[in-house]
């Protein structure tokens, strides 16, 4: 009997980290977000929320008929970001003055950003990473951050900025991950697919080569 085909399912609706999985040379064979209620439990640290959202997320796109239907030899892969000051979680900005209470509060401070890839490997085996990486913004100006706030980068993003815009131009030190700050760790999230056993190196031997 043939083995069925490898698939890869992307559990996130984020076109960043579509295009950081894709900068790697790995095309997933299903887009499917899964919905997860990310508010923090009670006492609950930066790191946690982000390991736990990041499980919770891979869970739910299990039980999706679109994925269920790929067959059992599918690898789920779900990651979740969290921006961390002490322990207090700075949101995912849905308004200007959200953006600007976090962005005011990251202002010449160093801050952490919490980013979790969680792998679900066929026959339900999961394995999680979670990356820490110390971001130190410079102290912003009025303009620079009334600038940012007109430019909308904000919306959506953990911590009201997105480093892969305009907001890498505040950015003074950053010690760990550059790609975890953007969403995904590509780093660890390669090396749990190679571990796993997912063919990560065939399509890179497979593929015409990218252009720079």
């Amino acid at each position: 009997m043939a083995k069925s085909p490898v698939k890869l399912v992307l559990a996130s609706a984020s076109p960043r980290r579509l295009q950081l999985l894709e900068r790697v040379g790995l095309t997933p064979d299903l887009l499917n977000p899964s919905d997860v209620d990310e508010i923090p439990r009670k006492r609950e640290t930066p790191r946690a929320l982000s390991v736990r959202l990041a499980r919770e997320k891979a869970e739910r796109a299990l039980e999706m008929p679109l994925v269920q239907t790929l067959g059992p030899n599918t690898f789920v892969l779900a990651a979740d970001t969290v921006v961390g000051l002490g322990r207090r979680i700075l949101p995912k900005a849905e308004t200007a003055e959200q953006a600007r209470d976090c962005l005011s509060l990251l202002s010449g401070r160093s801050h952490w950003v919490y980013s979790t890839v969680c792998l679900v490997a066929p026959g339900k085996r999961f394995s999680t990473r979670c990356v820490e990486t110390k971001v130190r913004f410079k102290r912003l100006s009025r303009e620079d951050l009334e600038s940012y706030i007109a430019s909308g980068e904000w919306r959506g993003k953990a911590g009201g900025y997105a480093i892969q815009g305009r907001a890498e131009a505040f950015v003074r030190m950053l010690t760990g991950s550059h790609s975890a700050v953007i969403g995904l760790p590509l780093y660890e999230t390669v090396h749990l697919l190679e571990g796993a056993g997912y063919p990560v190196f065939h399509s890179w031997m497979t593929q015409a080569p990218s252009e720079a």
